[in-house]
């Protein structure tokens, strides 16, 4: 088992990470399931309303990765500093505080699903599909926040490869139930929506059973006090992570609307493959950023430079290899994929295979945003890594999509999105710059 206090060269860096990375893609391919088997088996309006809907449940389930990434740099800092016992009781907190969080969250997302669609343009049977497969997904928020918080604490506990096997037990239930459910049985978007539901109670309630007992990771649930000084500064520390993932959703919805002027129903269906991609592309990334966030806070606490230096360095370098392919294989792909999820439909191939081939510049710049915005959450700058989160997924995207379209018409939109990341890319590398001799990596 690699120590969080090893020095680490790419081997290692590679093994401690890839459990990291696979779960995140694994995650990621739910929604791609959900669409292979609604597009081919219920039908291009419901696959539309699977893409429509999905950003409002990752903004209510998304908090998850606020506790998961705020709370497992604290929690790593407090070890690197040798205090395993207040590192327990900020890891039980955290928990508890996210399934309170979730079962709110999961009553506000029922009261503000059907005036949110609307209000985003959803009429007639594309409305009552996001409504009926959204209700069913609200069911199981709760889990979906403890799995998303479950995916950065697992690399925290030294348990990396555990977190993977429970997060591919998840996919396979996803995956398994789809079939049964959509491809067999027919029953259409609830199938898709219930296997979804399952899939995500497996992956947030397994962990909690693991830490209730006694393992050999470093982390267990203990007794705790309320804290509420450090909750906040996790909560600040992570709010990066929930900025980044709220603002895309946010962006996710304005797109929709957008394509919807633009496209109609043919825009948001093409949008939906793109995302699919972009989820598995960009999963590694996080992943990646995932998996060597609890290094650096380590030791940032150990007051080790020398490794943080050595991190920074090779992690850029890896990004800037893994970029390029992601760039290559998207280029190859575009056409399979389109044929993949929309084959049934002639104008629906060519809109997909043409963003395609625009959107996949993103990929080479949007990896290095990613990892500098959680490298500087597990520095515990809560501020920068939300400036640069904010600014990539908010800010940056929404002028592109609002401004490019007015030139470009649809192709505008995909455009849209290579800009927003070359901006980001130019901000993160000038924050990396500045911040070099306050935290000497």
């Amino acid at each position: 088992m690699i120590q969080l206090s090893e020095h680490f060269d790419y081997k290692k860096l590679i093994r401690f990470t890839i459990p990291a990375i696979i779960m995140l893609v694994v995650t990621s391919v739910y929604g791609v399931v959900d669409g292979f088997f609604v597009s081919n088996y219920v039908g291009k309006t419901s696959f539309a309303a699977v893409n429509f809907i999905m950003p409002f449940l990752l903004i209510i389930g998304c908090v998850g990765f606020m506790f998961g990434t705020g709370g497992g740099a604290l929690i790593a800092k407090t070890m690197g500093e040798g205090d395993p016992q207040r590192a327990n009781q900020l890891f039980t907190m955290v928990v508890f505080v996210s399934v309170v969080c979730g079962v709110l969250l999961a009553i506000l997302g029922f009261v503000t699903i059907e005036p949110v669609a609307k209000l985003l343009g959803a009429e007639e049977q594309l409305l009552a599909d996001s409504l009926e497969y959204g209700r069913v997904i609200l069911f199981a928020i709760p889990a979906y926040v403890l799995q998303f918080e479950f995916q950065c604490l697992f690399a925290t506990a030294q348990k990396p490869q555990l977190g993977l096997w429970v997060t591919v037990a998840a996919g396979c239930t996803n995956i398994v139930l789809d079939a049964l459910f959509v491809a067999v049985f027919h029953w259409g978007l609830v199938g898709a929506a219930v296997a979804t539901a399952f899939s995500q109670l497996v992956g947030g309630i397994i962990p909690v059973f693991y830490f209730f007992c006694k393992n050999s990771s470093i982390l267990r649930f203990t007794k705790f006090k309320f804290d509420g000084k450090a909750l906040w500064k996790i909560c600040t520390n992570g709010s990066s992570e929930l900025m980044s993932n709220i603002s895309m959703s946010l962006v996710g919805m304005l797109y929709n609307f957008q394509l919807l002027k633009y496209a109609e129903e043919n825009g948001v269906a093409a949008y939906g493959v793109l995302m699919y991609v972009n989820l598995v592309f960009q999963a590694i990334f996080l992943g990646f950023s995932v998996g060597t966030a609890p290094v650096i806070s380590y030791h940032l606490g150990a007051g080790n430079c020398d490794e943080l230096k050595n991190l920074r360095k090779r992690c850029l370098r890896v990004i800037a290899v893994v970029a390029l392919a992601m760039l290559v294989l998207a280029e190859i792909l575009a056409k399979p994929l389109a044929l993949l999820f929309v084959g049934y439909d002639a104008e629906l191939i060519n809109i997909t295979t043409r963003a395609f081939f625009i959107y996949s510049f993103c990929f080479l710049f949007s990896g290095f945003s990613i990892f500098g915005s959680s490298f500087f959450t597990a520095l515990n700058d809560g501020l920068i890594s939300a400036v640069i989160a904010f600014l990539r997924t908010l800010v940056f995207q929404v002028i592109a999509v609002m401004c490019l379209p007015l030139l470009f018409k649809l192709d505008g939109i995909w455009i849209s999105i290579v800009v927003a990341e070359v901006m980001a890319f130019f901000i993160t590398i000038l924050f990396l710059i500045i911040k070099q001799k306050k935290y000497h990596y």
